[in-house]
């Protein structure tokens, strides 16, 4: 039972750095291009990672290596619809959007892991995307284009999410996470010719507490989730919606409107839905590798 409290309370402040990493990388990309803070995220979010490393004794050595390059990929094209739309959108219609990885998750690893999928959670896959249309409301003088930026964010999410599952297999959490990260930064380095610019002092600053406070997140819930069930945590994980709207009307002003309100309900509802049927059944699309933010 203490193990369950300790894991929820890990689980809770994950969630709650990953809503402050979103708030600082909103804060920042007024100033700095979204390929050199998807750098610095994954540069300064190595020191947490050695740790990890160092704490776990896990060993970088790797036959994966092929697959951890394309994960990187596809994590750095994730990462910049991501953050992308922290620039342009409010925390809480990127949040709510994000959630739908899941579902993506779901519907990938039928194609890509030949896992079968049930009417049940089929059902819920379709709820949920209604959900994500009423935030979309498309047609509508509110529907805005850069909305389908975190959709397809959500979409490179999951499909990390699935390589993630197979490289498992093999290698420990802090390995992939070791390798995510110098890769992705790596690659960034290649977007220099493409509008870097050096920043000054206070973006500096926020741009390290991004990459550190990323880094910790990812610590934290990966610890949350080797204590305990992910049944038990995942319901803890839509508590970024609230984070999101809490920040957002504070830092920026930004009021969620009733489409998202009652999208993200939907959303939610189903995604957590998946999770429990997938828990009752004794399946395991996702359970090993739960809902995660870069």
């Amino acid at each position: 039972m203490q193990k369950n409290y300790l894991a929820i309370t890990l689980k809770l402040l994950s969630v709650l750095s990953f809503a402050i990493m979103d708030v600082l990388i909103k804060k920042v990309s007024a100033t700095i291009p979204t390929f050199e803070i998807i750098f610095f995220r994954c540069l300064f979010g190595l020191i947490p990672v050695f740790a990890m490393i160092f704490y776990t004794k896990a060993s970088l050595k790797t036959s994966k290596m092929n697959l951890h390059f394309l994960r990187a990929i596809v994590a750095a094209l994730a990462m910049f619809g991501f953050f992308k739309s922290f620039q342009l959108l409010p925390l809480a219609d990127v949040s709510a959007i994000a959630f739908s990885s899941i579902m993506i998750t779901t519907i990938m690893a039928i194609f890509l892991l030949n896992e079968s999928v049930g009417l049940r959670r089929w059902t819920a896959i379709v709820v949920g995307f209604i959900g994500v249309f009423i935030i979309f409301r498309p047609g509508s003088e509110l529907f805005n284009i850069y909305m389908l930026l975190p959709l397809l964010a959500a979409i490179g999410l999951s499909l990390a999410v699935i390589i993630v599952k197979i490289l498992l297999r093999t290698d420990k959490p802090p390995t992939c996470s070791f390798y995510m990260h110098i890769m992705v930064a790596s690659i960034m380095l290649l977007t220099i010719p493409f509008g870097w610019i050096l920043p000054n002092i206070n973006d500096l600053i926020l741009l390290i507490f991004i990459g550190l406070v990323g880094g910790t997140a990812q610590i934290l819930v990966t610890n949350a989730f080797r204590l305990s069930s992910v049944s038990l945590l995942v319901p803890f994980e839509y508590t970024h919606i609230l984070w999101a709207i809490f920040f957002g009307i504070i830092f920026f002003s930004d009021y969620p409107t009733i489409y998202v309100i009652i999208g993200s309900t939907i959303i939610i509802s189903s995604t957590y839905y998946i999770v429990y049927r997938e828990h009752q059944i004794g399946k395991d699309i996702i359970s090993k590798v739960p809902l995660k933010r870069f």
